[in-house]
């Protein structure tokens, strides 16, 4: 490793969270300290193609300068200086190890967080931040992280799995199902979305028929959840196997739940940052929240979210997210941000986490004659 860390940032993707990574990336680059870093852009296009950027320096002025295209000139220049630096399509990963000492993926949602890209990355020796593929791919998908956290003893929501194949084929025994078990109203979600894409409260029979197929439309497994009257409160962990969290922090939306909208849009919603709440549920979400990051061996970072029924003081798991947004404004950031840790800094500590696990993983035995 050179004497500075040359840095790759993976951003954009196939899919409907394509402009939350473009936001994610400017920020980390905007943000990053340009004598310790030598960033790289990687961007994969929404068709899936990828492009990589010459070593990027100075500040950037919009996410649309993230936008490079095969062929074409960079915008990704340094707005000062006036010059034109070329791009080039890449090869997914596989042969920037050589250009790169550690990658920052904030490719969010499908193809992304899921799994696939640090797959990719472990195939690739390179380190990179954040959960490695197990905790990734159970992280984003809503379905099973509920059954890893059933098994750790987490208490949940009533909740139901449906594929998008038992939808299609009998719509009223599924409505009866979730009826006669759920309730109404009820949350519908496609298990593998982040960024609360393709989620709908229904309060009727009418609603949760557009609300399924709604769903239906972003992925084939399909989770629907009780409604409880709760307050959403929301923790940052950072850390491989020493966890570090952060103070509490709650959503107030002003709309009936925490959409896209409300969280890209602002949508009048409110951060309460950090959260009014008693000591004793303090404790018992930091607790809960190591024992959730655990339970999916998450690494590097995760924001864990919490539904708390006031009235009864009763916490309940809501989910762990291994990529959460990393604006400045988002709230995993905010939340370190009031505990003491500057942004800046955590992309430093992510860093330091990234190659410290790399490292790690580098002492494992993989071929038998190792042992003699």
């Amino acid at each position: 490793m050179g004497e500075k860390i040359r840095l790759g940032i993976i951003y954009g993707g196939k899919s409907s969270e394509h402009e939350v990574s473009l936001r994610t990336a400017m920020a980390i680059m905007n943000a990053v300290d340009s004598d310790k870093y030598e960033l790289i852009p990687l961007y994969v296009q929404l068709d899936g193609n990828w492009i990589k950027g010459q070593p990027i320096t100075g500040k950037l002025k919009g996410i649309d300068t993230l936008r490079l295209t095969e062929g074409n000139t960079s915008k990704c220049a340094p707005a000062h200086a006036g010059e034109i630096v070329p791009v080039q399509k890449a090869s997914p990963v596989f042969g920037i190890g050589e250009e790169v000492d550690v990658i920052f993926p904030v490719v969010h949602g499908p193809n992304g967080e899921d799994g696939t890209i640090q797959g990719l990355l472990e195939l690739a020796n390179l380190p990179y931040v954040g959960a490695g593929v197990m905790a990734s791919a159970v992280g984003l998908d809503k379905w099973m992280m509920k059954n890893v956290f059933a098994q750790a003893g987490l208490p949940q929501v009533k909740y139901i799995g449906v594929l998008r194949s038992q939808w299609e084929r009998n719509q009223e025994e599924v409505v009866r199902r979730i009826e006669q078990e759920l309730g109404y109203p009820c949350f519908v979600k496609p298990a593998n979305m982040g960024s609360s894409v393709g989620i709908s409260k229904a309060k009727n029979r009418a609603e949760l028929l557009e609300a399924m197929n709604l769903a239906a439309k972003f992925d084939r497994r399909l989770i629907i959840e009780q409604f409880v009257k709760a307050r959403e409160l929301e923790i940052g962990v950072l850390g491989n196997e020493e966890l570090l969290t952060s103070v509490v922090g709650e959503v107030i939306a002003a709309k009936e739940f925490y959409d896209y909208e409300a969280k890209y849009k602002g949508a009048g919603t409110e951060l309460q940052i950090p959260a009014k709440i008693p000591q004793h549920v303090e404790q018992q979400i930091v607790e809960m929240a190591k024992q959730a990051y655990r339970a999916l061996d998450a690494s590097g970072l995760s924001r864990v979210d919490f539904f708390w029924d006031e009235e009864n003081d009763q916490l309940y798991m809501n989910e762990v997210n291994t990529m959460p947004g990393f604006t400045p404004y988002s709230m995993y950031p905010m939340l370190f941000q009031a505990s003491g840790i500057s942004y800046s800094e955590l992309i430093d500590r992510l860093v330091k986490l990234a190659l410290d696990r790399h490292a790690d993983k580098q002492r494992n035995i993989v071929a038998a004659e190792e042992l003699e």
